[in-house]
């Protein structure tokens, strides 16, 4: 067979809703990858949340940041930071308002403020640690993307503010800012581009909101069983659930694995 490249995201696609590697999925990997087939993660999380997974399934690329950041073996091909001058525009309003603002970068996280309530509920949904807080974390510093807290009624203003930048939510207390044409797909094009895989031969896995652009742009999508409507619609085939094997069956239904 020949050689496939396949991507996929984390939580609710390689990771269960407790945040564990399904059995099946271990399996599966080891079997693509023991086939010759080229792994890929496509994340919203930052390089350094990424060690603990992909030392575990010994997947050595990804696409980091929704997308912002791509490294494939060991080699960045994808750089796309957020602009220091608008981010500055950004902190100060977000302090004004009393919202935490989170600075990634692909070395660490920083809060731009003391935690919330906010934060704290929307960091315990992803079983993320509450960073330390560093008002001037990114200064000096490219940031690749930032988490704010607040409720999606007072996220309207940062739009109407900031209408270049993505925003991506993901808990109702919590969403993601991208830079300008932010998406997976960037990165995920740059990585193909580096890899030198025909697109017929690429592969996409996903579940959430972040992963609509992933899906739509490769020639083989596959959503999750516990994706939402609009996501399963973005995709050519839908899989089992997370939690029923869903990785597994969607990889036999496609006939990179046999049964």
């Amino acid at each position: 067979m020949t050689k496939k490249l396949i991507f996929f995201d984390i939580d609710g696609t390689l990771v269960d809703h407790e945040k564990k590697i399904p059995p099946s999925t271990r399996l599966a990997v080891k079997q693509l990858q023991e086939a010759g087939h080229e792994l890929v993660i496509a994340t919203g999380r930052g390089p350094f949340m990424l060690k603990p997974i992909s030392e575990e399934l010994n997947i050595e690329s990804y696409v980091s940041f929704n997308g912002s950041y791509a490294v494939y073996n060991g080699e960045v091909v994808y750089s796309h930071p957020l602009d220091p001058g608008r981010l500055a525009e950004l902190a100060e309003i977000t302090l004004k308002n009393k919202h935490p603002l989170v600075y990634m970068t692909p070395e660490g996280m920083r809060s731009s403020t003391h935690q919330t309530a906010y934060e704290e509920e929307a960091n315990e949904a992803l079983r993320m640690r509450l960073p330390p807080m560093d008002p001037e974390y990114y200064m000096g510093k490219e940031i690749y993307q930032c988490l704010l807290y607040c409720k999606e009624e007072d996220e309207s203003c940062y739009k109407e503010n900031f209408s270049e930048l993505g925003f991506i939510r993901w808990h109702m207390f919590g969403s993601d800012i991208l830079p300008p044409g932010g998406s997976k797909a960037k990165g995920i094009q740059a990585l193909i581009e580096r890899a030198g895989v025909r697109s017929e031969d690429v592969y996409a896995f996903g579940d959430g909101i972040n992963d609509l652009e992933m899906l739509q742009y490769v020639c083989h999508s596959v959503a999750m069983g516990n994706a939402s409507d609009e996501v399963k619609q973005a995709a050519r085939y839908v899989t089992k659930d997370v939690t029923d094997d869903g990785i597994m069956y969607g990889l036999r239904m496609l006939g990179l694995l046999k049964d």
